[in-house]
C-alpha cells in the first residue's frame, strides 16, 4: 500500500469488534491493553483474546482487571489473559510496567485515558490530562520499543477523540500555568497529542516494523465521562456525527476501530494515519466533527512533541 492510498474495508460504524476479527488467528501473538478493565478496553481486549492472542489488560485497579480478565476467559475460551498494574500518571508504574515486561510486544493498544476532569496535576505539576492520555502513553511505548521491534511488524493503537478538533498542542502553555483552565481544551489538546504521537513514532519506528495509527472511536457511553454533565453529553451526542447521528455506539462498536487498526491485515504496513468507523478518515470538512484537523498530522508539530515529551520525562 503506497503512502498515498487511503485505507478502505468492508466495515463501517455498525461493525462489531468481534466481526473484525472473525476471519484473523492471532494466535502467538501477545497484545497490551491500557484500561483494559472497562469500556472499549474490556470489548477491545476481549476480541483480540478471541482471536488467540495472549492479552494483557494494563490498568490503575487489577481487582477490576482481574474481574475483566475472568471475563473474558468465560466468553473467549482463551485462559491467556493476564492483568498488570499501571498508573499512566505516575512515570514509577509505568517504569514498574517496562521493566517487568518480557519478550517481544505485537500489539499496543494505548486506550486508557481521562476526560474533561476538573483541574488536577500530577507530582510533578503536570496537568492531569495531558500527563495521562499523553505523556504516560508515550513514556509505555517508548519503554517497550525494544520489546515492539522483537515482534517484527508491531503495530501501536492510539486512541484519539473528535475532541481533537477543539485544541491543537499550546506548545507555549501545555500545562495552563498561564492560561484559564479549561477541562474541554486539556482534553482536546491530550487527544490532539495522540494523533501527533502516530505521526512522528511511525517516522521514528517504520524501519523497525513499528507502526503506529491513531483513531477516533465514536461516541460511547462509558466510565470514561464520570466528570461529564448530561448536558454535555447531549451535545457531545449532537455533535458525534455532524449533528444528525441517530445514536451513540456500544462498546463493542466502539471497539471496532481499535481492533482493526492492532490486528487486521488491511492495515499492515500503515502508520500516521486516523481512523474513524472502521475506514481511515480525511482532513476535517467545516461544519462537521469528522475527520483530522491538519494541525494533528503536522510532521513538525507532531516531531516538536516528541522532543517536548522527552524533555518532561528527563525532569
Amino acid at each position: 500500500m503506497t503512502a498515498s492510498t487511503p485505507v478502505s474495508t468492508p466495515f463501517s460504524r455498525e461493525t462489531t469488534a468481534l466481526e473484525v476479527v472473525r476471519d484473523l488467528d492471532l494466535t502467538g501473538r501477545r497484545a497490551v491493553v491500557t484500561g483494559g478493565a472497562s469500556g472499549i478496553g474490556v470489548e477491545t481486549a476481549r476480541a483480540l483474546a478471541a482471536a488467540g492472542a495472549d492479552v494483557t489488560l494494563a490498568v490503575r485497579n487489577t481487582e477490576a482487571g482481574q474481574r475483566a480478565a475472568t471475563d473474558i476467559t468465560g466468553t473467549t475460551g482463551n485462559d491467556r489473559v493476564l492483568v498488570a498494574p499501571l498508573d499512566l500518571a505516575d512515570l514509577a508504574s509505568v517504569a514498574t510496567f517496562v521493566r517487568t515486561w518480557d519478550g517481544p510486544l505485537h500489539m499496543l493498544v494505548n486506550n486508557a485515558g481521562i476526560m474533561a476532569s476538573p483541574e488536577m496535576r500530577t507530582e510533578q505539576g503536570w496537568e492531569m490530562q495531558f500527563a495521562t492520555n499523553h505523556l504516560g502513553h508515550f513514556a509505555l511505548a517508548t519503554g517497550l520499543f525494544r520489546s515492539l521491534a522483537a515482534a517484527g511488524g508491531a503495530r501501536i493503537v492510539s486512541v484519539s477523540s473528535s475532541a481533537h478538533l477543539r485544541s491543537p498542542v499550546v506548545f507555549d502553555d501545555i500545562h495552563f500555568r498561564r492560561r484559564p483552565y479549561d477541562p474541554w481544551a486539556a482534553y482536546g489538546q491530550s487527544k490532539t497529542a495522540n494523533v501527533l504521537f502516530a505521526v512522528d513514532a511511525t517516522r521514528r519506528w517504520a524501519g523497525e516494523g513499528i507502526y503506529t495509527n491513531a483513531l477516533m472511536p465514536g461516541a460511547i457511553r462509558t466510565n470514561l465521562q464520570r466528570y461529564v454533565s448530561d448536558e454535555d453529553l447531549a451535545r457531545l451526542r449532537a455533535e458525534s456525527g455532524g449533528g444528525d447521528s441517530p445514536s451513540w455506539k456500544d462498546t463493542e462498536q466502539g471497539a471496532a476501530t481499535s481492533v482493526l487498526v492492532a490486528a487486521s491485515p488491511l492495515v499492515a504496513g500503515v502508520g500516521g494515519r486516523y481512523f474513524e468507523d472502521c475506514q481511515e478518515a480525511g482532513p476535517n470538512q467545516p461544519g462537521t466533527r469528522t475527520g483530522y484537523a491538519p494541525y494533528a498530522r503536522d510532521p513538525e508539530a507532531a516531531e516538536r512533541l516528541w522532543e517536548v515529551s522527552e524533555e518532561h520525562l528527563r525532569g
